[in-house]
């Protein structure tokens, strides 16, 4: 949960809401629309997306809780249930079968007279072990940050559910962690089976530190470790995660990922994530060495990215929120403003002595390509602009092979019409992937929106392998097979439906390229 959202407590005053609750009974606020409007017609507005969870109406920002159980992924998410900017932070809800088709359900923790209810994490208590539950029927955990409107403490508070996270209430003895502190929040907590106990990763965010405690029920934790300063400091540390991968092509080897994500302080400016490689004992985070902040996204539109517990097969997979606070208010959409960012399957690939973030949409996506709109292969394309469909359609999946030839500058240009175009280009000179969103539609509304946003990236044999994912207000790069991501909103009109290759300074070879429209998610 950022830190200057907070700043808006000392300049306005904060809305409350009708949802005032016991703190020991039943959540019953409902959200502000029918759990089904997720199905509607109403989910046609201009720019609504097609393809990414947005919820019907209001203001959403990080995603909380994600935890899959019983065949449903569930993704929390701070919520305001009264309007379209920051305030009244609640745990929204969406649930889906495949990462795909969500609906959105009623408000899971609303806030009450006294607290907000900021960012954090869920678990299956499958042992019990909180007694908040049965042994026939263990309970779901949350674990978030409960922000004390009054004084503005932040303090670690549990809720619970019995019913498979339908309804949930507010553990009686909370909080079960406080250590006096304004800049203490987004606990993310999981099962550690070496030591048998739950690990809770925490961000103390103005000292860009990141705690770790442990606990035998989640409601008793004792601190561990401190991991930090480290990375990138330009902005306060949030929303930590913590977990274990193999490294590909390494049978044997696992290294663990720290995300830390900040504000500001990101490449492209404004909020981003970052992470670590290294080693976690059960009690301490020992990073490997890194010469400069590994970047989860180099474009502006990925923050607050955490990871699903418990997904299926051993799949890690991460969510994050598609806006940026520089402007995150001032998106141009109604009735609703911001969304999520498509599930993504993380990996590490070793690299250097070390290992690397690899990042791919999750497989699930392929359910929604209809037939091919185009095949290329083997064609050079001069200098110049090459336009390859007129009516591409607004939500669409594109996988490239690029091959400089002569080139300076090349590559896809998408969302183009009526002056308009995104695009999606690689520097030869400089060995950068970029997005350039200064001409994409709607630039308008906030003067840090319109930019090129760059990553470092060597060709593979000459080759740049582009996988882009199209939707109506955004678009999302993963560049050398996901080893670079970009993640940008645009907001082109409904005339700008081109897709096509640009070549400067010479010419280009498309070795491959094929393109899918999507159906609708809705």
């Amino acid at each position: 949960m950022p830190d200057t959202p907070h700043r808006h407590l000392a300049r306005r005053t904060v809305l409350t809401a009708a949802l005032a609750l016991a703190g020991t009974g039943a959540l019953t606020a409902r959200s502000a629309v029918p759990a089904a409007a997720a199905t509607t017609a109403a989910y046609d507005e201009p720019y609504r997306p097609q393809v990414h969870f947005s919820p019907a109406r209001n203001w959403m920002n990080d995603p909380n809780g994600l935890l899959h159980h019983n065949g449903t992924y569930h993704l929390f998410f701070q919520y305001n249930p009264a309007g379209n900017t920051w305030g009244n932070m609640s745990w929204g809800h969406a649930t889906s079968p495949d990462l795909v088709h969500w609906e959105e359900r009623p408000v899971a923790i609303p806030q009450d007279d006294e607290e907000m209810v900021f960012s954090g994490s869920a678990v299956f208590d499958r042992d019990n072990t909180s007694g908040l539950g049965t042994a026939a029927a263990p309970p779901l955990v949350a674990i978030y940050t409960s922000m004390v409107k009054a004084t503005g403490r932040q303090r670690q508070s549990l809720a619970y559910s019995t019913d498979d996270g339908e309804t949930w209430k507010r553990y009686a003895g909370n909080p079960v962690l406080d250590i006096g502190s304004d800049n203490f929040r987004d606990p993310k907590v999981f099962w550690h089976a070496p030591t048998a106990r739950w690990v809770m990763a925490v961000a103390l965010s103005a000292e860009h530190r990141i705690r770790f405690y442990a606990s035998p029920d989640l409601k008793t934790w004792t601190h561990l470790s401190d991991f930090g300063p480290a990375g990138a400091t330009g902005g306060v540390w949030e929303c930590p995660d913590l977990f274990e991968l193999p490294v590909a092509g390494e049978p044997g080897r696992h290294r663990w990922v720290l995300i830390v994500n900040l504000n500001p302080g990101g490449p492209a400016g404004g909020s981003a994530g970052q992470y670590f490689t290294g080693d976690f004992d059960g009690t301490a985070f020992t990073a490997d060495p890194q010469d400069a902040p590994r970047w989860l996204d180099h474009g502006a539109d990925a923050y607050a990215g955490v990871t699903y517990n418990d997904a299926p097969d051993g799949r890690r997979v991460l969510v994050a929120w598609m806006n940026n606070w520089l402007y995150g208010e001032k998106i141009p959409t109604d009735p609703w403003r911001s969304a999520m960012g498509f599930p993504r399957e993380l990996g590490l690939r070793a690299a250097d002595g070390g290992a690397v973030l690899v990042q791919q949409p999750v497989a699930e996506l392929a359910t929604l390509r209809r037939r091919p709109a185009l095949r290329i292969a083997g064609r050079r394309i001069p200098a110049g602009r090459a336009r390859l469909l007129r009516d591409a359609a607004l939500t669409y999946e594109v996988e490239a092979e690029l091959r400089p030839d002569g080139a300076g500058r090349c590559g896809l240009e998408v969302r183009t019409g009526g002056g308009q175009r995104t695009r999606i280009g690689y520097d030869t000179a400089g060995g950068e992937v970029y997005v350039d969103r200064t001409a994409s539609g709607d630039v308008g509304f906030a003067a840090e929106f319109p930019a090129v946003h760059r990553a470092p990236l060597p060709l593979d044999g000459g080759v740049l392998r582009l996988r882009v994912l199209v939707d109506r207000s955004s678009v999302e790069v993963y560049a050398g097979d996901g080893s670079v991501c970009l993640t940008d909103q645009i907001f082109p009109g409904p005339d700008a439906t081109g897709l096509g290759v640009f070549a400067e300074e010479g010419g280009v070879r498309v070795e491959r390229l094929t393109v899918w429209p999507l159906r609708s998610a809705w």
